[in-house]
């Protein structure tokens, strides 16, 4: 089966190129053909870099990119304003193209918040009436939209968790970080910005510093761009007037995909403490690697720490207070959830059953033969 995907890519820095490379890596592995339609700044073999954030011509190139290469099916990874035109509404057009053309076409909504902004709406609904099918990450998204939109999708969308590696943690890695290696490390890391909340992973540590000596806390992360440069200066600012500042790890700039995994693996408790999120990659990292997670109650946090008994999820700055003293204070609950985590990878959400999850959908959709013998793809 020939796969066109239309998405944001590796080295461009953004969670859907990174989403998109790991299920595009597995779907490889099921003998499947895929091709990538992307931003200019992706690479990659078969990947196209084809249109620009804010290119007008967006629908038009990307389409007469894609059709060359006759894809049995078409899958665009929807984030809002990825693509062109107010708020990315030129992926309409798009989608209507390779409808016109008999392509089936599946839009995978990477954000679904129930207070959805007018704008958002509009959008949504289009893209909900014109793809063959539509993929979301938890079930409170699908209700979520049915309750929006006041009809029923359990035909239309189809539920498939974020994936995760299956992964080791990397060895030695407080120390290849120059980390002190008897402290317990207290971790946020991801963009910075206002609903990521880091002020609160800096109060915690601060209201707790004093009575545990035995911990650290790291910051790491970046801006996007140039948004949110106040609210990084004010980050900084936190950290320079901490009482225990000589006790904050602060990591700044873009990691690698190395880098990334060494600092996750150098933590023992991650804080992700956020105001708002439709689903988390952040979250599904730390489960690949085993760490205990405390969170905040947002719905998508909420099931997968349930489901996964990684961690807690918290309401209050008190209760993050609590569930983080448990988590310094008791080893043996640290690693209970580690093992629980890695366990829950490995049987529901690893990429190659995330994939596999595609693919049966992938399938339902076309009438392209599954099997055949003696198959050769050439580059």
């Amino acid at each position: 089966m020939r796969i066109g995907f239309i998405s944001s890519y590796p080295p461009i820095e953004c969670g859907i190129a990174t989403y998109t490379k790991y299920l595009t890596d597995s779907l490889k592995k099921l003998h499947t053909d895929i091709y990538i339609i992307s931003h200019y700044g992706a690479s990659g073999k078969n990947v196209f870099p084809t249109f620009d954030y804010n290119d007008p011509d967006f629908a038009t190139k990307t389409y007469s990119m894609m059709v060359r290469f006759t894809p049995d099916i078409v899958h665009i990874q929807h984030e809002f304003a990825l693509y062109s035109g107010q708020f990315g509404i030129n992926v309409i057009p798009l989608i209507l193209n390779f409808r016109l053309s008999e392509i089936p076409i599946i839009t995978t909504m990477h954000t679904v918040y129930s207070d959805m902004p007018k704008e958002h709406k509009i959008i949504t609904e289009a893209i909900l009436y014109s793809s063959d099918k539509v993929i979301v990450h938890e079930k409170y998204q699908q209700k979520t939209l049915e309750q929006l939109f006041n009809i029923d999708l359990t035909k239309k969308v189809v539920v498939i968790p974020h994936g995760a590696r299956d992964i080791n943690t990397v060895a030695n890695a407080k120390k290849e970080l120059q980390l002190p290696e008897n402290k317990i490390a207290l971790l946020q890391i991801g963009y910075f910005r206002p609903s990521k909340n880091f002020e609160t992973t800096i109060e915690i540590f601060n209201n707790l510093a004093s009575k545990n000596k035995n911990i650290i806390l790291i910051i790491a992360g970046k801006i996007r761009g140039i948004e949110h440069k106040n609210y990084r200066d004010r980050l900084f600012n936190l950290i320079e007037q901490s009482p225990f500042k000589d006790r904050i790890y602060l990591i700044r700039g873009q990691l690698s995909q190395k880098a990334f995994d060494t600092v996750l693996s150098a933590s023992d408790i991650v804080i992700l403490p956020y105001k708002i999120n439709s689903q988390s990659g952040i979250l599904a990292h730390c489960l690949a690697f085993g760490k205990p997670v405390i969170t905040s109650k947002t719905p998508s946090m909420v099931q997968t720490i349930e489901k996964s008994k990684s961690g807690f999820t918290c309401n209050s700055i008190e209760e993050y207070l609590e569930k983080t003293s448990i988590l310094i204070s008791n080893e043996q609950i640290r690693r209970d959830m580690a093992k629980n985590a890695k366990q829950y990878v490995k049987n529901y959400i690893s990429w190659d059953i995330i994939a596999k999850l595609h693919l049966e959908l992938y399938e339902s959709l076309t009438s392209i033969p599954t099997h055949h013998p003696h198959i050769i793809t050439l580059d």
